[in-house]
C-alpha cells in the first residue's frame, strides 16, 4: 500500500494565546484507511486520527518520559503506549502531562479559586494581625499593608506569567531549577517545603489558642491528634474530593471575613449595645501611631517596620494557586483566572482586614496585651474581633465567630498540608528527595509524602513547655523568612524567564498571561523582598533588645537556603543558566501541555451549574 501524506492544520480548539496556533503537522499512513497518524515534527508526538474511538477522540502512541510514568499507561506488544478510556472526559483528565508524575488533573475552577482563598485567609488574618497593633498602631498597620500589598501584587505578576505558560507540578520551584540553576531549584524546593511544613504546627497551635476561649481543660495532645486525623483523612482522598472539601471550607472563610467587615462598619456607626458611634475614635485616642522600643519618630518608624513584617507574613497567595497547576483540569485558563482575581482578594481581605482591626479595638487594649505577653496563657480572645464583641457584651456572637475562625484556621492548615505534600512529591520527582516520596496510589495520592508531612503536626506539642503565644511567634519568624526567600527566588527566576523570552524572540503578547509593568515590577519586588528579609530581626540590634531565639528564628532560613544551594551545586556540579539561555520548552513538556489543552473539552453542564461555574472559570 502506498504511503499517503497529509497536511493537518493544528487548531484543535487551541486558545487564542497559543504561539503554535495554526502550525501544520505532517500526517502519514502506510495502511490507509486502517491507520492515520499526525506527527508533530518539532517534538516527536504522535496523535492517532484514524480509526476513531467511540467517543471519537482517542490517544494512541504518546512519547514522553513524563507520560510513561503514569500508572494508567500500558505497553502494547510493539512497545508503544496505549490507553483505553470510557469517555472523552476520562481521556483529558487522565492525560498526565508536564512532569506531574502520577498526579491527576481533576481540579476545577471553583476548587482552585477557593484553594487560593483557603491558603491565604487564616490565622494571621483573624488572630495574629492583632499582635502587631500594639507595636505600630492602627495607621502604621494599615499603611504597612498598603506598601507590602504593592510588593505582593508584583510578585503575583511574576508567578502568573510563568505558571500559566508552563502549568506543571510544583511549578515555581521546578522552573527555578530549569531556568536559573538546578542548585537554585533545590534550595527553593526545600525552603518552600519547610515553610509549609512549619506552618502546619502554627495552624494547629492557633486552633488550641481559639479553643481555650471556651475551656482550657482539653489536653494539647488531644487537639494535635484530632487535627492530624482530620488532615490525614482530607489529604488521603482523591484530589477531586479534596478540592470539594476545601471548596466548602473556604466558603466559610469568605463569608466570615465579609461578615467581620460588616460587623466593623455596623458597630462603628452606632449599631452596638452601647449605641456608640465610635467611628475612628481609637485612631485619636490612644492614637494612630505607636512609639515602639525607642521614643520619637524613630520609635514610630520601628513600629511601622514591625507592621511591615506582619504584613509580609499575612499577605500571601500566589504560591497556593501555583501548587494546584499540576492538577488543574484546564490549567492555563483556570490559572489565568485565579491569578487575575488575586487583586480583589488583596483589597477586600488583606487591606480590609488591616483597616478593621485598627477600628474595632485600641492598640492598648488590656486583654490583647495580656495575650501578647503570654500572661493569659494563650486565650481564645486573641482575635481582635472577639475582643471587641466581648467588650460590647454581645451574647452568643463571640462564640459563633470564634467557632467560625477555628473552621477557617482548620481549612488553612489543610491547605498548607496539601502544599507541603505536593512540594515533597515534586522534589522527589526531580530527584531532589528520596524517590519513594514521588510514588502515588491509584487515586493519584503520594502516600509516603502524606505520611512524612503529617509528622510535622507533632511539633505542635512544643506548647507543652511554652505558652501558645510564644510558639506562634517562633513559627511566625521562621515562616516569614521562608516566604521572603521564596518570593525573592521566584522573582529572580522570572527575570531569567523574561530575558529568555526577549532573546529567543517570543512575543509576550502571545503568552497565556502577560504581567503588568514588567520587568520593573519584578525589580521592585526583588528589592523589597530582599529588604524585608534583612530587617526581619531588626529588634535584636537595638540596645538592650538582643534575643538569641528571635535572631535564630528570623535568620535561620537565610543560612539554610545558602547552605542548601552550595551543597547541591558542589554535590551535583550544576551549571548556572545565563539569562536568555533558558529552555522555555523544557524538552517536550510544553508540547505535552499544548496537546492536553488541544484535546480538552469542558464538561457539559446544566444552565444553573454552567452559570455558577462561569464565575470561577
Amino acid at each position: 500500500m502506498a504511503v499517503l501524506a497529509y497536511h493537518v492544520r493544528h487548531n484543535l480548539g487551541r486558545p487564542k494565546w497559543s504561539p503554535d496556533r495554526g502550525r501544520h503537522w505532517n500526517a502519514t499512513s502506510e495502511d490507509f484507511p486502517a491507520k492515520i497518524k499526525a506527527y508533530h515534527k518539532d517534538n516527536g508526538l504522535t496523535l492517532n486520527l484514524w480509526p476513531p474511538y467511540v467517543p471519537p477522540i482517542t490517544m494512541g502512541k504518546l512519547e514522553g518520559p513524563e507520560y510513561k510514568h503514569s500508572p494508567e499507561a500500558k505497553k502494547s506488544s510493539d512497545g508503544s503506549i496505549h490507553e483505553k478510556h470510557d469517555s472523552e472526559e476520562a481521556l483529558t483528565s487522565e492525560l498526565i502531562s508536564a512532569g506531574s508524575e502520577s498526579l491527576q488533573r481533576k481540579l476545577g475552577g471553583k476548587e482552585i479559586q477557593l484553594l487560593a482563598v483557603g491558603g491565604a485567609i487564616g490565622t494571621s488574618l483573624f488572630v495574629q494581625m492583632g499582635a502587631s497593633l500594639p507595636k505600630g498602631g492602627p495607621a502604621s498597620l494599615f499603611l504597612a499593608f498598603v506598601v507590602y500589598g504593592s510588593v505582593i501584587w508584583c510578585v503575583n505578576q511574576c508567578f502568573a506569567e510563568m505558571v500559566t505558560y508552563l502549568p506543571i507540578a510544583s511549578p515555581f520551584i521546578r522552573l527555578g531549577g530549569f531556568w536559573v540553576d538546578d542548585a537554585w531549584g533545590f534550595a527553593m524546593g526545600w525552603n518552600y517545603f519547610f515553610l509549609m511544613a512549619f506552618a502546619i504546627p502554627y495552624e494547629i497551635t492557633a486552633i488550641n489558642v481559639l479553643l481555650t476561649y471556651w475551656t482550657d481543660k482539653v489536653p494539647v495532645v488531644a487537639v494535635v491528634m484530632a487535627c492530624l486525623v482530620i488532615y490525614a483523612i482530607l489529604n488521603g482522598l482523591a484530589v477531586q474530593y479534596f478540592g470539594t472539601a476545601e471548596f466548602y471550607l473556604a466558603i466559610f472563610k469568605v463569608f466570615l471575613m465579609i461578615g467581620l467587615i460588616c460587623y466593623t462598619f455596623v458597630t462603628m456607626v452606632g449599631g452596638n449595645p452601647w449605641n456608640w458611634a465610635y467611628g475612628f475614635t481609637y485612631w485619636k485616642n490612644p492614637g494612630s501611631f505607636v512609639e515602639y522600643l525607642v521614643p520619637g519618630d524613630t520609635g514610630r518608624f520601628l513600629g511601622f517596620l514591625a507592621c511591615i513584617i506582619q504584613a509580609s507574613f499575612t499577605m500571601v497567595g500566589p504560591e497556593f494557586i501555583s501548587m494546584a497547576a499540576g492538577e488543574a483540569k484546564n490549567p492555563r485558563r483556570l490559572m489565568h483566572r485565579a491569578f487575575s482575581s488575586f487583586i480583589w482578594r488583596l483589597f477586600i481581605f488583606f487591606l480590609g482586614g488591616a483597616l478593621c482591626v485598627g477600628i474595632v479595638i485600641p492598640y492598648d487594649d488590656e486583654l490583647l496585651l495580656k495575650y501578647i505577653d503570654g500572661t493569659e496563657g494563650g486565650t481564645g480572645a486573641a482575635s481582635p474581633y472577639v475582643i471587641s464583641m466581648v467588650k460590647f457584651g454581645i451574647k452568643g456572637l463571640p462564640s459563633l465567630v470564634n467557632a467560625l475562625i477555628m473552621t477557617s484556621v482548620l481549612s488553612c492548615g489543610n491547605n498548607v498540608v496539601y502544599s507541603s505534600i505536593r512540594t515533597l512529591h515534586g522534589l522527589a520527582a526531580d530527584g531532589k528527595a528520596p524517590a519513594f516520596f514521588a510514588k502515588c496510589n491509584k487515586f493519584g495520592i503520594p502516600v509516603y509524602s502524606v505520611i512524612a508531612v503529617l509528622s510535622f503536626c507533632l511539633l505542635s506539642l512544643l506548647q507543652l513547655g511554652n505558652t501558645s503565644a510564644t510558639i506562634l511567634n517562633w513559627l511566625v519568624g521562621i515562616c516569614t523568612a521562608s516566604y521572603m526567600i521564596n518570593y525573592f527566588a521566584t522573582v529572580v527566576t522570572y527575570l531569567h524567564f523574561y530575558a529568555a523570552l526577549k532573546r529567543q524572540g517570543i512575543d509576550r503578547r502571545s503568552l497565556p498571561y502577560r504581567g503588568h509593568f514588567q520587568p520593573y515590577a519584578a525589580y521592585y519586588a526583588a528589592v523589597m523582598t530582599l529588604i524585608v528579609t534583612l530587617i526581619l530581626g531588626y529588634t535584636v540590634f537595638i540596645d538592650g533588645q538582643w534575643d538569641v531565639t528571635t535572631f535564630c528564628t528570623s535568620y535561620l532560613m537565610i543560612g539554610f537556603f545558602i547552605v542548601a544551594c552550595v551543597f547541591w551545586k558542589l554535590f551535583k556540579r550544576t551549571h548556572y543558566v545565563r539569562p536568555g539561555d533558558a529552555d522555555l520548552q523544557l524538552g517536550d513538556i510544553k508540547a505535552q501541555i499544548d496537546l492536553y489543552e488541544a484535546l480538552y473539552e469542558p464538561p457539559k453542564r446544566g444552565k444553573i451549574s454552567g452559570w455558577f461555574n462561569s464565575w470561577f472559570e
